[in-house]
């Protein structure tokens, strides 16, 4: 018997009529349907009017369903993968089971669809052609305002999920890491009744959390502007071969003070990686 297939099906996001006919067809020729949670996708079948198996797939028994799961699709069994909204696999359960899945041999084909990332993305204001979904900072102020460091120069447009009791707090880390004027977009609800979409400086959204009392309800997508200072910044090769260039006819504490004049690195990190490029017994010998 051929194996069975998953079809990864995207689910709305809000508004029920985003739906897509081959979503709905795919949910209704499953076998069986794998839910992040039962009763919410019991839901969306009865207002579809649809009547399949359901069985749960979450963070807490991915790992005990995937077994279960591959059991059947090597059977033959038709799999509809789905999340409480939108895409499955995106910041939600599924990809140990795909995973699976694929290297068992399994066929795996994607049902498209809504997707909060995209959407915010769509209606922020925000250059799109390039950006990295972060997916959910951490909860822990400390552990968040570290994530928020190493992402400070990223250059892309960044995209966030936040839950609603903790916007306010994320906004203000973000204002002190990457500054009050960077621009960003809080999307909330999005394709629901009382959609709201705020733009503006991390100063300026502040100053609307403070004034909105809905700013901090409903499911809320960030997006942040890339650091622009980033985007002309010369890249590590090319760092690299002007400190080799300089370092043949200068002293490489001098290279590397030219170097970091020119393209806006530390002088202390060119100087570190020009070393350690060409670290050989007594090359530190004699040097400034």
């Amino acid at each position: 018997m051929p194996p069975g297939r998953i079809d990864v099906v995207a689910t709305p996001i809000g508004n029920l009529s985003d739906l897509s006919p081959r979503a709905r067809e795919a949910l209704l020729a499953a076998d069986v349907i794998a839910a992040e949670d039962t009763r919410h996708t019991g839901n969306l079948l009865r207002q579809i009017g649809v009547q399949r198996p359901l069985l749960s797939l979450h963070e807490h028994n991915e790992l005990q369903r995937r077994e279960e799961l591959l059991t059947r699709l090597r059977e033959g069994a038709r799999v509809a993968l789905v999340s409480d909204a939108g895409t499955p696999l995106v910041s939600d359960p599924g990809y140990l089971l795909v995973r699976a899945a694929i290297d068992a041999g399994v066929t795996v084909q994607a049902v498209p669809g809504p997707s909060a990332v995209l959407v915010a993305l769509a209606v922020s204001g925000l250059p799109a052609e390039r950006f990295c979904f972060e997916g959910f900072l951490p909860a822990k102020p400390a552990a968040r305002r570290e994530r928020l460091r190493a992402l400070r120069h990223e250059s892309r447009t960044q995209v966030f999920f936040e839950a609603p009791h903790r916007i306010g707090e994320t906004l203000e880390d973000m204002a002190v890491e990457f500054g009050e004027e960077r621009h960003a977009c809080v999307a909330r609800e999005l394709t629901k009744l009382h959609e709201s979409v705020y733009r503006g400086s991390f100063a300026q959204l502040l100053q609307m959390a403070r004034e909105d009392a809905n700013f901090a309800r409903g499911e809320i997508t960030l997006v942040v502007a890339g650091d622009a200072t980033m985007e002309a910044a010369p890249d590590d090769a090319f760092v690299a071969r002007a400190y080799d260039l300089l370092a043949a006819e200068l002293p490489p504490s001098r290279a590397a003070a030219l170097v970091a004049q020119l393209t806006g690195r530390r002088k202390a990190d060119v100087y570190a990686r020009g070393i350690r490029a060409h670290a050989t017994p007594g090359a530190n010998e004699g040097e400034e």
